[in-house]
């Protein structure tokens, strides 16, 4: 049974979250919004949404966070809600507009051909992508392969990809996973560990609508650096295992 809802985390993008509603719902799959405890006003908008469309087919749902988790936490609170709602898949995909909605189709597609794998998307940047952040992104591509032993990633920081829900859920309850920005790359990590396919999938991405982004420097690359080194102590007992899994793929 391939049964997919899509789960938005949504924090303080009140100007661009109805657009990227409207697009999603073009695709017929029940949406989630989880609300990270934003400001008064994201949160009105986000009542007004699910207000107009909770009664659609398919429904726009809102999951409410009592205060601001990260990324990772509302994205973990939105499959719990999945699992919950047996939900098999989730689409994930950011609030800023970011992410081109009319890719959803061919990452579903990707999803009910591959229904153990995690569909990844890697992102096809146009002119607007800071170029700070586009060649910071090498230190964690390379950290990733490293940790790995792998170029199976081809990229671990996008978020727009699709998950099963139940190797999710089982993984959260078993393990901290990272709750903010570190959160892409560092459960993306521990699922391959665990031996899930990674499929990637290019997608077109512009940096972003609502000209709002929650990436803090310093604060933000100090518990990236730290994710990195654990998990490259991860991944040292893991190495037989690994090598193993590479040899096999041959």
């Amino acid at each position: 049974m391939f049964k997919p809802c899509i789960v938005v985390p949504v924090y303080n993008h009140e100007h661009a979250i109805g657009a990227v509603v409207e697009g999603l719902l073009r695709h017929g799959v029940p949406i989630m919004l989880v609300d990270d405890g934003s400001s008064a006003a994201c949160a009105a908008a986000l009542d007004a949404l699910t207000q107009r469309y909770g009664q659609h087919q398919p429904p726009v749902l809102l999951e409410r966070l009592p205060q601001n988790g990260g990324k990772g936490a509302a994205v973990l609170a939105g499959f719990r809600r999945a699992g919950q709602l047996d939900y098999t898949h989730v689409l994930q995909i950011d609030a800023d507009g970011q992410h081109q909605t009319a890719d959803v189709p061919a990452f579903l597609a990707q999803a009910a051909a591959h229904p153990q794998a995690v569909i990844v998307g890697y992102p096809i940047y146009d002119e607007s992508v800071p170029k700070a952040r586009l060649y910071g992104r090498y230190a964690t591509h390379i950290w990733v392969w490293i940790n790995t032993l792998s170029f199976d990633i081809k990229d671990s920081m996008c978020g727009f990809r699709v998950y099963p829900v139940e190797p999710v859920n089982a993984l959260a309850a078993r393990r901290n996973i990272g709750q903010r920005m570190n959160f892409d790359t560092d459960i993306l990590v521990r699922l391959f560990w665990s031996g899930l396919q990674v499929v990637n999938l290019g997608t077109r991405v512009s940096y972003p609508s609502d000209g709002v982004s929650h990436f803090r420097v310093w604060r933000d690359n100090v518990m990236i650096s730290w994710m990195h080194t654990k998990l490259f102590f991860g991944m040292l007992p893991r190495i037989p295992k690994l090598l193993a899994r590479k040899w096999q793929a041959r």
